[in-house]
Formats: C-alpha cells, sequence, structure tokens
C-alpha cells in the first residue's frame, strides 16, 4: 500500500510508504502497527531497508518471556520497587567505640525525620558512659518522642546481612516500641 503526498511549497514530492515488519516473538499493539518510511525526493525513488531502521525507533511495553528476564537480571522485583511506599521511614543506628548514633530518615526523599546521638553535648555531660546499655535506652526514648513530634508512628529497620537484633540494637529497638512506635516488618 502506497501513499503520496504532494505539497506546493516543496519543490519535489514527498512520499510515504509501508513498509512489511519482520516477523517478532513477542505479540503487543505496536507489532500490529505498520512502519511508514517518509522519503523525499521522486515518489518512484528507491527504497532501503536498512535506511528505515535508522529512522523509526520501536517502542511497546510488554510482558517480558524468562529469556528477556535472563538478559536483564539486574531489574527490581516488585518488592524491591515498592518497598520504598510500603515502609516508608527506616531506623539507621550506628555503634561506634565512643559514641552511639541513630536516625529515622524517609527513604522517598532521603529526609532526616528525628536524630540521637550521645554525643550531643547535653548527653555527653550527664551520661556517665556515651555506650553502655543505659545510653542505648536514652537513645531509643529521644528517637521515639522526636518521631512522635514529627508526626511519624510507625518506622521500620532493615538489618544488614549476618546482623542479629539483640544487644545494644536490640535495646534501642525495644526501648523505641515501648515508647509508642510501631515497627513494621
Amino acid at each position: 500500500m502506497a501513499f503520496t503526498a504532494i505539497s506546493s511549497s516543496l519543490p519535489s514530492c514527498s512520499s510515504v510508504r509501508s513498509v512489511p515488519l519482520p516477523k517478532s516473538s513477542s505479540l503487543s499493539w505496536a507489532s500490529s502497527f505498520p512502519h511508514v518510511s517518509i522519503s523525499r525526493g521522486s515518489p518512484f525513488a528507491s527504497f532501503s531497508p536498512a535506511h528505515a531502521k535508522v529512522l523509526f525507533i520501536q517502542s511497546a511495553w510488554t510482558r517480558r518471556s524468562r529469556g528477556e528476564a535472563a538478559k536483564r537480571p539486574n531489574k527490581k522485583s516488585w518488592k524491591q520497587r515498592t518497598d520504598m511506599y510500603m515502609r516508608p521511614f527506616l531506623l539507621n543506628v550506628f555503634f561506634s567505640k565512643k559514641f552511639i548514633h541513630a536516625k529515622v530518615m524517609h527513604r522517598g526523599t532521603s529526609k532526616v525525620i528525628s536524630v540521637a546521638t550521645t554525643n550531643a553535648k547535653d548527653l555527653r555531660n550527664s551520661l556517665p558512659s556515651l555506650t553502655d546499655h543505659n545510653a542505648c535506652r536514652v537513645i531509643g526514648k529521644l528517637i521515639a518522642e522526636r518521631s512522635k513530634e514529627a508526626d511519624v508512628y510507625a518506622i521500620s529497620y532493615e538489618p544488614r546481612k549476618d546482623e542479629r537484633i539483640e544487644g545494644k540494637l536490640g535495646i534501642v529497638i525495644d526501648t523505641i516500641k515501648e515508647n509508642g512506635i510501631l515497627f513494621v516488618t
């Protein structure tokens, strides 16, 4: 099927031709449309299929087959893509030899909601030890209070690889729970 368009402003004619589709393995709505090549010049000019590939970019969003999924193994899973919205507030706790630092962040915007550290001036001077179990309880209580002030009542904690929730980390998390913050898993 050939269509020709004649324009009086152009010195020569423009022709539009339909190009047959190559057989594709996927069925999508884009495969039902013919590719159209536009060439300038005589309507009877020769057509080059290699030239048509340069002119058109085919884009269709279809379900990937197993073979296509194997070609792109780094594509994130559904949970990885939606986790940021299902559990938006994340607790981050850091233990140093000298102090304890904890913060609650919003995952989508990376905004820090609340911060508590034993290295702060008021806690550094009032606590006898900046790394013991009592300091962990103080940090947990401060994080819970400051999160409530920012209207955050549910947070989540993602342990690192081979990290157990026990000891000082367990004390911080239990103190936050005791002070009215829910932990979403």
